[in-house]
């Protein structure tokens, strides 16, 4: 027979029957200790910033910045919480995770890590972390965090310990049965409760007497019955017995379902107590189930939130790369079976950097925002949107029946794209340049449609933008031309093909040559001389202008020694610096440094940058070339006019001179004619005090009219083409002694 106790009884029957009770596992800190905390980061400044945040709070703090620091710390003592960064210098996060699991299971571990990844935080989670907080994070989440994991440990010590007296006495199994956090439950032979205690009430709505004789289908989903019918029907006895599954349980009170685990085991008895068994007894009669259901709702949740972000963009809300190479294959395998063609196409945004750089990026990410919604708005069910990465798509489309299919898609994204987007009240074009590649025929794998794709899509991005393009093999003949040129850019560094020509700047009173432009060539082996025009571009796409414009610097500094030996140690000489070069954290210590090595004065050196540097970013500029100007080089703006000039930025620029584009000048045809440009940047020139040189300069009339009108500094064919420095210096010698 069974005899019930009341709550109020409780604790002085608890007193006298039970023996003196162990300390719980994993219960490391005592009632009236403080929580000890482990902060494990191999940053200090983050160590003592996380030590900081949680200095005011009632925790016993212990810090490591190391593996071994955090392993010699835990083999010393107990800690309630781990708060710990993943990467470490000498062992994996991973590694202290295992090493708690094993020797400190009761121990929660928080993992604090910068990774934007979302298969670290899976990784993380699968191992046993409680939970996972991405760098940065804030002081209120830090703290949540950690009392739930406190609450949680303490709870889980506060389950372990009210199970140890389920052992102790039979007399005291209902008060601790209801105080447990988990709902624990009996159902007979039939499946019918004949027992749930009181945690069901406040997780799901139904008290115990609505469900004591129901049975258990009652409250479990629809969908989940015959997995729940399967396993509680188990009539296996022993280790056999106990079982783990996650079944969906319907709330009385919410349209909602709450995902349970649950742990119970089939039981036998020959007797009629519940909670005991003759074990002499021959034959066992199959008595009922016991069980114990805790509730895993917000941790299924937080799963299928990572496990969906592991294959989206966070961004768009659109597949990743991931998501769409496995959506791909499947199109690929069906058009296998159904012999039809799949497209694949490459999308990538035009002006988008130029929008993004000049609006910002939170703009910019509005704007893919829209233009996301409007592309996927032009698609079939069955297609598939991707984002990959920046302002780069891709789709596929499967049971494709001919190209025109992609054509009209094609012609349906770039329509959509061609109507103004709006943020802010600023009105936006953009347009898209399209890739098309074709499955079977313009590849058979999933790189290499893609590939092909990327390979179309540029096709366009070079001829003039806003279209679409299908693939076709003899673009990969461009594309090998670009990989040759990038090998030949490096053996030219490698093997000195690069050599300086110079173009004078001449007095068009005197004739004197007053200085030179610096110009790049390249003596290529196959190819002859080749102009900077032709080269450089690549070499910016391609990461190559820091290294051949620490080449070009050094060999100005040389040949300006040439030109002092020859007695022109008084001709300032100018070259173009490239955006790159000037943004480079080396620049102005190389610049520096060579000129010092080399005797070069600064003054006779003239750094030549573009007017579109200046106007993407004025204060940037402002600040470049200020620290650009301290090192005593002039600075000269070069193609001026050819941009969109903010005249409130340029008199704040460190300008010494500026020079007239050659399209202005190659627009001149008489000298009596009238080229407002022209005599606007000569009126700004003179109003700000600035030299002027005209660049492109072919003709006596051009030359005239610049005269008539102020400009007396000329550059061009007129007078000399660029030329090799000894050269030069001949040239510059022969005007010298003509004049004398």
């Amino acid at each position: 027979m069974i005899h019930l106790i009341s709550t109020e009884d409780s604790a002085a029957i608890e007193a006298a029957l039970r023996p003196r009770e162990p300390e719980a596992a994993g219960d490391t800190a005592g009632a009236d200790e403080k929580p000890r905390l482990l902060l494990v980061d191999d940053e200090p400044r983050m160590l003592d910033s996380l030590a900081a945040l949680l200095d005011d709070e009632p925790y016993e703090l212990s810090t490591a910045s190391s593996g071994a620091q955090a392993l010699a710390h835990l083999d010393q003592r107990q800690f309630d919480l781990i708060l710990l960064d993943l990467r470490l210098p000498d062992c994996s996060g991973h590694d202290i995770m295992a090493f708690v699991r094993a020797n400190a299971p009761a121990t929660k571990v928080i993992v604090i890590s910068g990774e934007t990844d979302i298969e670290g935080a899976v990784s993380a989670m699968k191992r046993g972390a409680y939970d996972y907080l991405r760098k940065p994070y804030s002081r209120a989440d830090l703290l949540k965090t950690i009392r739930h994991a406190l609450v949680e440990k303490h709870l889980e010590a506060e389950n372990q310990r009210i199970s140890w007296q389920l052992e102790c006495s039979e007399k005291l199994y209902r008060y601790l049965v209801d105080s447990s956090p988990d709902i624990i439950y009996t159902l007979d032979p039939d499946g019918r409760f004949t027992y749930v205690n009181s945690r069901i009430e406040k997780l799901l709505g139904y008290t115990a007497t609505e469900l004591v004789g129901e049975h258990y289908s009652a409250i479990v989903h629809d969908e989940d019955l015959e997995r729940a019918r399967y396993v509680f029907n188990e009539r296996r006895v022993g280790e056999r017995a106990s079982r783990n599954i996650e079944l969906r349980l319907k709330n009385q009170h919410q349209d909602d379902e709450r995902t349970f685990e649950n742990t119970f085991m089939t039981i036998s008895f020959n007797s009629m107590g519940m909670y005991s068994q003759d074990r002499m007894a021959q034959n066992r009669q199959y008595f009922g189930t016991y069980g114990v259901a805790r509730d895993i709702t917000e941790r299924k949740r937080a799963e299928q939130l990572i496990s969906y972000q592991a294959y989206h963009d966070i961004l768009t809300d659109l597949p990743n790369r991931i998501l769409f190479k496995d959506r791909l294959g499947l199109a690929i395998a069906q058009s296998q079976r159904n012999c039809c063609d799949v497209a694949v196409m490459f999308i990538d945004l035009d002006r988008f950097k130029l929008i993004n750089d000049t609006l910002g990026h939170v703009k910019g990410d509005e704007l893919l925002q829209q233009a996301a919604m409007r592309l996927k708005d032009c698609l079939r069910k069955s297609d598939t949107l991707a984002r990959v990465g920046g302002d780069e798509f891709t789709v596929v489309l499967p049971e494709l029946h001919s190209r025109q299919d992609a054509e009209i898609i094609s012609a349906k994204f770039l329509e959509a794209l061609r109507h103004p987007f709006f943020l802010d009240g600023i009105e936006l074009y953009i347009s898209a340049s399209i890739g098309i590649a074709v499955y079977p025929h313009d590849g058979e794998s999933i790189d290499e449609l893609l590939r092909h794709a990327d390979i179309a899509m540029y096709h366009i991005k070079g001829g003039g933008k806003n279209g679409y393009s299908f693939f076709d093999p003899s673009m990969l003949a461009a594309t090998y031309q670009k990989v040759v040129l990038e090998k030949d850019l490096r053996h030219a560094l490698e093997n000195n093909q690069f050599e300086l020509y110079y173009q004078p700047h001449v007095d068009s009173r005197s004739g004197e040559i007053i200085g030179a432009e610096a110009l790049m060539r390249w003596n290529h082996p196959e190819r002859g001389l080749v102009s900077a025009g032709e080269f450089l571009p690549f070499a910016e796409e391609n990461g190559l202008m820091i290294p051949i414009s620490d080449w070009m610097l050094s060999a100005l500094c040389r040949d300006l020694l040439k030109w002092k030996a020859a007695g022109l140690d008084r001709m300032p000489v100018s070259f173009n610096i490239s955006p790159q070069y000037l943004d480079h954290r080396d620049c102005f210590d190389k610049i520096s440094a060579t000129l010092a090595h080399y005797g070069i004065s600064p003054s006779l050196v003239e750094a030549e940058i573009t007017e579109n540097l200046c106007i993407r970013s004025p204060q940037h500029a402002i600040e470049q070339l200020h620290k650009l100007s301290s090192l005593g080089v002039n600075i000269a703006i070069d193609d001026f006019g050819t941009g969109y000039s903010s005249l409130s930025y340029l008199h704040r620029f460190p300008v010494h001179k500026i020079k007239i584009d050659q399209a202005f000048v190659r627009a001149i045809e008489s000298e009596q004619g009238h080229y407002p440009v022209i005599l606007a940047i000569i009126s700004i020139a003179r109003g700000l005090n600035l030299q002027l040189v005209a660049e492109g300069v072919e003709t006596e009339t051009q030359i005239v009219y610049l005269e008539n009108n102020g400009c007396t500094t000329i550059q061009g064919y007129f007078y000399s083409p660029p030329i090799p420095c000894q050269q030069f210096i001949r040239m510059a010698q022969e005007k010298r002694a003509r004049r004398a």
